[in-house]
């Protein structure tokens, strides 16, 4: 009612990379997506300045110069994302063919394909990251007559878990505090497993109750909820911040901000600092982090002239009953998150070390 479709399937600029070309950065890079891998956009800019990069035999044959060339190897856990790298070229290797042929293998079936693809041990493509990568094939158009496609599920993650939270799609009984003993993460598990099945059956009820409208599949939220809303919207991202005279606060959409904005209007400068930072859709000058967001304003804005998150009557983050619930992390003893960002809130939940 708020948007069209455009905002479920606009993701990215594609650099005009010719589908195969497309397919094979997107089949390469979807199983390194962790712990901040690089933007989408940037590797199929980095393909169009050299294809060889992402060819599977020069990948199998120095999968260490591949993750060089695409700029991960400063990040953790490279062991895994060379193995990950040699298993995903050695794969097409064997079949004779490159990723973007993996549709007609498969005559034609995403889930066939989606089950190979998470079969494939030490590939690195898990049912999140397999998901992500069967969603970009069909709405960036470059699989054609995909069948079963509606069977694919929203790629869980904290952000699609911690919106669905807020919006009661998914409740739960018991308070989401992840215990550090819990080293095998059977909490998270489970609430992943059950958020994807509460998308699902938001697009259920959304396919049978408005059937023309209704995207193709419940993975297409999944850009939407996890980007727009949760990254977005759904962050603490509405600035308070008190003049350096501390006479007076202000509102603003920027945390960079570094001066008071008031005593600006006054023709007096004078320095400001962030007090307190909330989310937009809580507070009454919330429209400030909305309209200058690039999904609300611009050129290719999806959700042009909105003053407030498309879920606000949904969630009612400006009544007693509103709790700004946050999802269980997975936790690890090798992850880099330390102690005290590892901790909750008592009406908040979540915490956990993140794998």
């Amino acid at each position: 009612m708020k948007s069209n479709k455009a905002a479920f399937y606009d993701l990215y600029n594609t650099a005009l990379l010719k589908p195969e070309e497309i397919c094979k950065v997107r089949y390469f890079s979807a199983n390194q997506d962790f712990r901040g891998s690089r933007d989408i956009v940037k590797l199929f800019k980095t393909y169009k300045d050299d294809p060889s990069i992402f060819d599977k035999y020069n990948i199998n044959d120095n999968p260490e110069g591949f993750l060089k060339s695409i700029g991960v190897t400063s990040l953790s856990q490279n062991d895994k994302r060379v193995k990950y790298a040699k298993t995903a070229s050695q794969i097409l290797i064997d079949l004779n063919i490159e990723p973007f042929d993996l549709l007609v293998y498969f005559n034609y079936d995403i889930m066939q394909i989606r089950e190979f693809l998470i079969n494939s041990r030490g590939a690195g493509f898990g049912n999140k990251k397999t998901d992500m990568f069967l969603r970009d094939m069909v709405v960036l158009d470059v699989w054609k007559d995909a069948k079963n496609f509606h069977e694919v599920n929203v790629a869980s993650d904290i952000n699609t878990i911690k919106v669905a939270l807020r919006t009661g799609i998914l409740k739960t009984k018991i308070p989401l505090v992840s215990s550090f003993l819990d080293i095998f993460c059977y909490q998270y598990s489970l609430i992943d497993e059950m958020n994807a099945l509460a998308w699902r059956k938001v697009w259920e009820i959304w396919h049978q109750k408005y059937p023309s409208e209704c995207i193709e599949s419940p993975c297409l939220i999944d850009y939407f909820v996890y980007r727009i809303i949760g990254k977005e919207f759904c962050q603490e991202s509405l600035s308070i911040f008190e003049c350096e005279t501390k006479q007076h606060n202000f509102k603003w959409h920027s945390s960079r901000n570094r001066t008071c904005q008031v005593c600006y209007k006054n023709r007096v400068k004078n320095k400001a600092y962030v007090i307190k930072k909330v989310l937009p859709c809580t507070d009454c000058e919330g429209y400030l982090v909305i309209q200058n967001s690039k999904f609300v304003s611009g050129d290719n804005a999806v959700l042009p002239n909105i003053k407030e998150c498309p879920f606000e009557s949904v969630c009612k983050p400006k009544t007693s009953s509103f709790k700004k619930l946050n999802p269980p992390k997975s936790i690890s003893i090798l992850g880099q998150t330390g102690w005290e960002t590892a901790k909750t809130r008592t009406v908040e939940g979540g915490g956990g070390l993140m794998a």
